[in-house]
């Protein structure tokens, strides 16, 4: 099925054993479209800290009582690598991150989530032992990871079809299953009656972050006969009829 990112912004996290704050964000990658972090506000439990949550820590990504819950103590979480707030994720901060939960990481590989199979979830082991640093055996990269974006920050973007701005991003439809975003919800028409559609992530072209604008690959009358985006409750996309062929 396929979930509103939109739709999952301010839900409670839930450590296994207390809040740890609720969801700011998330951030995926402009490549593949895969969902890498869920972004939490910790509040007043961790002020001035961004949490980053990786899609190995869920169970589910479907609310419990408006509550995400996360395979993770609050002691791992305190204590996980910490990430300078407002500024790009560096190569070395994903690096020290999956280190220290001992998780595979996702860019070895060709598939999705590296290589690992499509599905990112895995089980913990029953007691968590970081995983130790290997011996250095030189400087750490510190370049920034140049296509983690964030959905927030590209929600807005508008949309090209041709030469024409069709409309603008609104929200973007997440597989439950791979973390991957299989749609963008494109708002077409005028800001207040206007439609709301679906587009399949195969016609993008591009994002351009210089000009705010993703492109598409399909003409102005192909985007406003896409299907109409209809949500049934919990955030979850309702199914869609085929689009329109042109």
């Amino acid at each position: 099925m396929l979930q509103s990112i939109k739709h999952l912004y301010g839900n409670k996290l839930g450590a296994s054993d207390g809040d740890i704050g609720h969801v700011k964000d998330f951030y995926f990658n402009d490549h593949t479209w895969a969902v890498r972090y869920v972004v939490a506000d910790t509040g007043n439990w961790l002020p001035g800290r961004q949490v980053l949550i990786s899609p190995h820590a869920f169970g589910s990504i479907y609310p419990a009582g408006n509550a995400m819950l996360v395979n993770l103590t609050r002691h791992q979480i305190e204590n996980s690598p910490a990430i300078e707030v407002h500024k790009p994720v560096s190569r070395q901060f994903e690096e020290d991150y999956h280190r220290y939960y001992g998780w595979p990481y996702y860019w070895e590989g060709d598939g999705l989530w590296g290589g690992m199979r499509s599905f990112p979830i895995l089980e913990l082991p029953p007691k968590f032992t970081p995983v130790a640093p290997p011996a250095a055996t030189g400087p750490k990269a510190s370049r920034e990871d140049e296509h983690l974006r964030s959905t927030q920050a590209v929600s807005g973007y508008h949309l090209q079809a041709g030469d024409d701005i069709v409309g603008h991003v609104c929200d973007f439809l997440m597989d439950d299953k791979s973390w991957a975003i299989n749609q963008l919800v494109i708002k077409v028409g005028h800001r207040f009656t206007g439609k709301e559609v679906q587009i399949p992530m195969s016609q993008v072209e591009r994002i351009s972050y210089k000009e705010s604008t993703v492109f598409v690959k399909l003409t102005r009358e192909a985007v406003e006969k896409s299907p109409e985006h209809r949500l049934v409750p919990n955030g979850v996309a309702a199914a869609a009829p085929p689009a329109l062929a042109l």
